[in-house]
């Protein structure tokens, strides 16, 4: 939202601040505004993050383990087991019924997005600002 304001406030500039040195000075203020405004929001979720990771009960601590858990067995299951499985069955002459498929595109997803932030946190362990 506020990227749609900066344009037409950036414009108004040149209406009402005849000093060039003020003007660009206050057109970079709105341009780096949203910006600065988008780290905010990120600095936030980190730390909601940082105290979410440190909690003792696992159904709130426990939900990255438990999606980590479960995109690790889609993954093993879509590219390890099912064509292992269809192999033998083949090679042994034994009719199996299809087997289920997931979602991959969606699964690839959340687990990319988990990997990201899994990479941060082992930048945050090598720094030694977490455990």
């Amino acid at each position: 939202m506020l990227q749609a304001l900066i344009g037409p406030v950036a414009s108004l500039l040149d209406k009402f601040i005849e000093d060039k040195d003020q003007k660009a000075k206050l057109a970079h203020e709105i341009s780096t505004m949203a910006e600065r405004h988008a780290l905010e929001l990120a600095k936030g979720q980190l730390e909601i993050n940082k105290v979410e990771a440190q909690h003792r009960s696992m159904f709130v601590a426990g939900w990255r383990p438990f999606l980590g858990w479960g995109l690790s067995f889609a993954m093993i299951w879509h590219f390890v087991l099912v064509p292992l499985i269809t192999f033998i069955c083949a090679f042994a002459g034994v009719d199996i019924p299809e087997l289920p498929h997931f979602d991959m595109e969606s699964l690839m997803t959340v687990l990319l997005g988990m990997l990201g932030l899994g990479g941060l946190r082992s930048f945050e362990k090598a720094k030694g600002l977490t455990k």
